[in-house]
Order: C-alpha cells, then structure tokens, then sequence
C-alpha cells in the first residue's frame, strides 16, 4: 500500500457507490445495503472522512433549470512569462467558471463554464481572452452531456 492511500475493502467500495448514488442515504440504510450495522457504517463512514476519501457532501443541481443552458469547455494558452498560479488566481474571479483544472498538453488550462445563452458565453470568452497572462482560448461547445461526475472503478485492497 502507498503512502497517503486508504486501505479500502469491497464494503468501504459499496459504501461510497452508495453514497455518490444517494448521499441523504441513512446510515440504517446503508447498513441494509452492505450488511452492516449502522454503527458500524458511521465508524466506517468517519474513517473515510477522516482520510480525505469523502471530501462533502453537496446538492446536484441542473444548471439548465437556473437558466444555464450552454457549456463549453474551454482551452487556456499562457504567455510565455505568464506565471500559472497567478492566472489561476485571476480565473477564479470569472463567476462563469464551474472547474478549473492545470493540465499538460497544448492548452495549460481547461475550463469548464456555463452560461445562459451564446452571447453571454462569447462575453465570457472576451473575459477570458483580457486575462492576463493569457494568450489564447480555444472553446469547444458541448451538444449534450451523456454523464457528469462519474468516478470509474473503485481499487480494491487484495
């Protein structure tokens, strides 16, 4: 096991599938789900907690029904005397920005952004271009979201 990783079983796996699927569920419930007691799932529950492996608990909410019906995602080129953390610092000032993450490759952001129409997004875009620090955007517009917020398979400890 590496250092800063959690020893998980297959019931510590249930629980956060559970848990992702139904996060209001009781611990009674969940109990019935993994054949555990409830005490036995809130101690479980606490040492995922208590690891970092569960970081909250949060409403999902559908952005189209609060009128936020266009996303894009868009790609950030640097200056070459930009410094990464200061962008970071001057992107989180943009309202319009759901994620933010610093990957490699062309682009060294990739924003996530929701807007209400076309127009409010190529404001956002205009934003974005006057940042300094940034040389470059390039959007891509969704059409349709087959899944959000999926974590693919849970490792097992053997």
């Amino acid at each position: 096991m590496m250092e800063g990783i959690i020893h998980m079983d297959a019931v510590d796996t249930q629980l956060i599938q559970a848990l992702r699927e139904n996060g209001r569920a009781s611990y009674a419930e969940l109990g019935r789900l993994v054949g555990l007691s409830g005490p036995s799932v809130t101690d479980r529950i606490n040492r995922l907690e208590s690891a970092g492996v569960i970081t909250g608990y949060r409403a999902t909410v559908d952005s189209a029904s609060l009128g936020l019906g266009v996303v894009a995602l868009i790609g950030i080129s640097l200056s070459d005397a930009a410094d990464h953390e200061d962008v970071a610092h001057r992107l989180r000032d943009l309202g319009e920005i759901e994620d933010c993450w610093f990957i490699a490759g062309d682009d060294s952001f990739m924003l996530k952004v929701r807007a209400s129409d076309v127009d409010s997004l190529e404001r956002t875009i205009r934003r974005l271009s006057g940042t300094v620090g940034v040389s470059r955007t390039r959007t891509t517009v969704v059409l349709s979201t087959k899944w959000e917020n999926r974590v693919g398979r849970i490792p097992e400890d053997d």
